[in-house]
């Protein structure tokens, strides 16, 4: 018979390789920024490790696998490498994870303890309990084999030969390949048996294999004339002998007889140049199939979303009752079903989670989902349902049409929920849950908002003080002390030496003058626009003396306290697109101007660094979810009159990229349209360069009854009749009011849907005449809406309505080019949005339009401070007006942000309390901790 077939793993090896580049070059293609990765952990500095490992890294770099070796030192004990393995398996750039055997300590370690500490999904030496017990149970999709075994299987298929039916024969029963061999065969549908050195018939039972494979770990022990005729010989033997003919002395065999084996056998594996670079390769072939696996898995836009069945009731409970009936999801479920990664997201308890910048970075070119912005007609003092139809359709687009679908709300104030609103976080079977999370602290994002604020606050009353009681050499000496008899600049002021054009760097080089300019920002205590907060509503606050204490000296002004949600940094927070953005943001925002004129920034204050410091855990977007199990994130919630009145810019774009280009993003803005949406559109989007898909305008029977002459609608007190009788006269004269916000919606070339959230006291004349009147007004579809009472099932009209404009053409625009001068700035937003024949500046408006122009920041977009009662400037106009003069009281400037705010008519950033707040039916079970009664 004619010698045995040489089966070359260094042929068939260099095949699979080039199989693995190009299948990591199609990966690329699909995901860009994406490598797979293989991390190898190694414990000492044996030298067989070390070239093993080079080995493997060699590879790993051809074929376009990222490889990380990680060396720990031979003292490491157990418990070090234990969590060097927690590091790895957390990390989702790592999709292939080795730990290079033996451990070369000097502590001892329990080998079995290490490998099982692999999570198996990355465990691609298949080493693990779990991994060799799928194998010897043939779950063979849902595992990873060792890569010798693996490596053996490859071999024999090259013969050709089919396995099934073939008596098989294992020599050998390691962990590592005697066994997973043995398992492997035997799922391949080979009769297979396993022997080793104690087994007394050897001979015999190798002449019964039509396949051979030998892993005894003994130099030559299987003699060429035991084996079969025609059998398939796999020798992973590794074994050195003496040979005199070498330089080395010795030379390298097999557990084979090769030269006499060579002669029986069909086909034969050399050593080395056999198995050996078969190991190599099917580590690198388990490395790609475990990336492979994860993206399936963790593919950006397909979601394994599990819903929340609701069970509705009638009549409705209250929203607190519905909140706590329902079991939320685990927080760290809901972030694995949009495809977060587990060090992508900070747990805060069981229902709230912060998600980390990083996974905007990761989905980087990720192509985003469609954007839809809620808003509202002119609401009544009650609100008409943004949130709850926000909630609504989200539910009625993932829940129920299993669309991938985020919500974007702003988080609320606790002035509003203790005060007469309540809680945002929609209402009946439309809700964000846990609701008293929602409402209440949250993560502390205020909190932090507060404490960033105050601290801004403190320094100019500090500096002030310190400037009028030392002098320059005193002032100096404090701000660049001495230490060890060096004074050194910190980067801070390394930034106001170069703003004041002293490009110095040595302390002890500055001029007398240049130190005066140093030291002194000279700040006017009339012009500061800083003012301290609290998240509470405190009228008391709204007009306060500072400094009366003996120790202030007598340096006392008149100060005030605004609403946290009011402070420039929550704006700053909402328009960030990230750390390096806010912290730049931070320095710019200006607190006062200098007596000579100059802005005053938190940068020349020297806080930068640590307002950063207080916010950076407040930049991370928190992660809720609805009732019916669709992710919500939760972030920033600036006011809508002084501030823009959204939530934040990184939540909108990390729920973009979730989603997937066919998914959903739902966004609110604050008040009505003419407010919150058109500060959506020219300052948030201007800023994030996102661009909208759809506009949802909502609109309620009972505010277009308002606004065609109904009674006065006063919260905590019973509606008058005109709005629980049907009255289609009424609602046909307050339809202006409705048309015209779907004119300002369309202004910006984006599809408007109208959704009629529906109360149990409207009749269906009154809802189809609302329907009728807005398609006629240019609306893209009108939809009647049951969200409240209903959940998700009373949004899937207006969800499928929201689908069909999402395809339609958008040709968003703005509104104004921010080049123009501020005044035709504040015109057109006037005349377009409001109904105004024009604006009247009054004088101190006009001085500040001078001084911001001439400071710099005329370039500025601009956001309105007016009554959200109203499109004019009096909250007692109804309807449409048009033709009236819009007043510009004041002008003011939030430059970290970026605008400018011109207030118009008054009103307060410290709200009041009303005579019987929500607070009353708030409550707390000292029993079972849950809290009671409304929000």
């Amino acid at each position: 018979m004619a010698p045995a077939e040489i089966l070359s793993g260094k042929i068939v090896s260099a095949q699979v390789r080039d199989r693995l580049k190009q299948q990591v070059v199609e990966m690329k293609e699909k995901f860009p920024g994406f490598r797979p990765g293989l991390a190898i952990l190694q414990v000492g500095n044996r030298d067989d490790s070390n070239l093993y490992i080079n080995m493997k890294l060699k590879a790993a770099a051809e074929i376009g696998i990222s490889a990380n070796h990680i060396k720990l030192p031979n003292t490491a004990t157990e418990a070090d490498v234990l969590k060097c393995i927690a590091s790895l398996n957390g990390d989702p750039a790592v999709h292939g994870f080795i730990v290079q055997l033996p451990l070369d300590s000097d502590k001892p370690i329990n080998t079995e303890k290490i490998t099982n500490a692999v999570a198996p999904e990355k465990d691609v030496d298949g080493l693990s309990s779990i991994n060799a017990g799928k194998l010897s149970r043939g779950d063979l999709g849902d595992c990873f084999i060792p890569c010798t075994p693996k490596g053996c299987m490859e071999l024999i298929r090259q013969t050709g030969i089919q396995v099934a039916g073939k008596r098989a024969v294992v020599v050998g029963r390691s962990k590592i390949v005697g066994a997973p061999m043995h398992d492997l065969l035997l799922w391949n549908h080979a009769t297979v048996t396993t022997c080793h050195s104690k087994t007394s018939t050897l001979a015999e039972e190798v002449g019964k294999a039509d396949i051979l494979v030998v892993a005894a770990g003994k130099a030559e022990m299987v003699k060429g004339e035991w084996i079969k005729p025609g059998a398939i010989v796999i020798d992973c033997g590794i074994n050195h002998v003496p040979d005199s003919t070498k330089a080395s002395g010795k030379r390298v065999v097999g557990d084979v007889a090769y030269n006499t084996a060579k002669e029986k056998a069909s086909y034969i594996t050399p050593v080395p140049g056999g198995v050996g670079p078969m190991t190599v390769a099917m580590l690198m072939q388990s490395t790609v199939e475990s990336a492979q696996r994860f993206l399936e898995k963790f593919q950006p836009g397909k979601w394994n979303i599990q819903y929340t069945q609701l069970t509705l009731k009638m009549p409705v409970p209250s929203d607190i009752e519905i909140s706590q009936s329902c079991i939320p999801k685990p927080i760290d479920q809901v972030a694995k079903e949009v495809g977060l990664f587990p060090d992508e997201v900070e747990l805060y308890g069981q229902t709230k989670a912060k998600v980390h910048l990083s996974a905007l970075k990761r989905l980087k070119n990720q192509p985003d989902g469609k954007y839809v912005v809620v808003t509202g007609i002119t609401p009544t003092p009650l609100g008409e349902g943004k949130s709850t139809t926000t909630v609504g359709l989200v539910q009625a687009l993932g829940a129920h049409l299993h669309q991938n679908v985020f919500a974007c709300l702003r988080q609320p104030s606790q002035g509003p929920t203790f005060g007469i609103k309540g809680g945002a976080a929609g209402g009946g079977y439309c809700q964000v849950i846990p609701m008293e999370e929602f409402n209440l602290h949250l993560t502390g994002d205020i909190h932090a908002i507060t404490a960033a604020n105050n601290l801004v606050a403190a320094a100019v009353d500090t500096r002030i003080f310190h400037e009028l009681t030392q002098t320059d050499q005193a002032l100096y000496n404090r701000l660049v002390p001495s230490v060890s008899g060096v004074r050194k600049f910190s980067d801070i002021q390394i930034r106001r030496l170069q703003k004041l054009g002293i490009n110095k760097t040595d302390p002890m080089a500055l001029t007398k003058e240049e130190v005066n300019l140093f030291v002194r920002l000279d700040i006017d205590p009339g012009t500061i626009t800083w003012q301290r907060v609290l998240d509470t509503n405190d009228r008391f606050l709204r007009k306060i003396t500072i400094g009366q204490s003996p120790t202030e000296k007598g340096f006392s002004r008149t100060a005030q306290f605004d609403i946290t949600v009011s402070s420039e940094i929550m704006a700053v927070l909402a328009l960030s697109d990230g750390l390096d953005d806010m912290k730049k943001r931070l320095g710019r925002m200006v607190v006062a101007s200098s007596k000579r004129g100059e802005p005053v920034t938190a940068d020349d204050l020297g806080v930068t660094g640590a307002l950063a410091v207080l916010m950076k855990d407040a930049i991370k977007p928190n992660l809720m979810q609805t009732l019916e199990g669709t992710p919500v994130f939760v972030h920033a919630g600036p006011f809508a009159n002084i501030a823009h009145g959204n939530s934040s810019v990184l939540a909108d774009k990390i729920a973009l990229k979730l989603v997937g280009k066919e998914g959903f993003v739902v966004t609110e803005a604050g008040f009505g349209a003419d407010i919150g949406m058109e500060k959506f559109f020219n300052i948030k989007c201007r800023y994030s360069g996102l661009r909208p898909h759809v506009v949802v305008l909502v609109a309620t029977v009972r505010a277009l009854k308002m606004h065609g002459g109904g009674p006065a609608v006063t919260a905590g007190v019973p509606l008058p009749k005109e709005y629980t009788e049907e009255n289609l006269q009424l609602l046909a004269k307050g339809c202006s009011n409705l048309n015209k916000q779907i004119q300002n919606a369309r202004v910006f070339g984006v599809p408007v849907i109208v959704a009629v959230n529906a109360f149990k006291t409207d009749t269906k004349a009154e809802l189809a005449l609302v329907a009728q009147m807005a398609k006629e007004a240019g609306a893209f579809d009108a939809v009647e809406c049951t969200h409240w009472a209903e959940g998700g099932k009373g949004a899937v009209a207006l969800a499928r309505a929201v689908q069909r404009a999402s395809q339609a053409p958008s040709n968003f625009r703005f509104l104004y080019n921010v080049e123009l001068p501020v005044v035709d700035k504040i015109r057109i937003i006037a005349q377009q949005i409001y109904g105004a024949s024009d604006i009247e500046l009054l004088p101190e408006a006009q001085e500040k339009v001078t001084l911001y122009t001439k400071q710099g920041f005329g370039n500025l977009p601009i956001c309105m401070a007016k009554t959200h009662l109203s499109l004019s400037h009096d909250p007692e106009q109804k309807g449409a007006p048009t033709g009236f003069i819009l007043p510009i009281r004041d002008i003011r400037a939030s430059v970290g942000a970026g605008f400018l705010y011109p207030l118009v008519g008054t009103m307060s950033t410290m709200p009041g309390l009303p005579t019987r707040p929500c607070f009353y039916d708030i409550d707390l079970d000292p029993v079972s901790g849950e809290v009671n009664g409304l929000f």
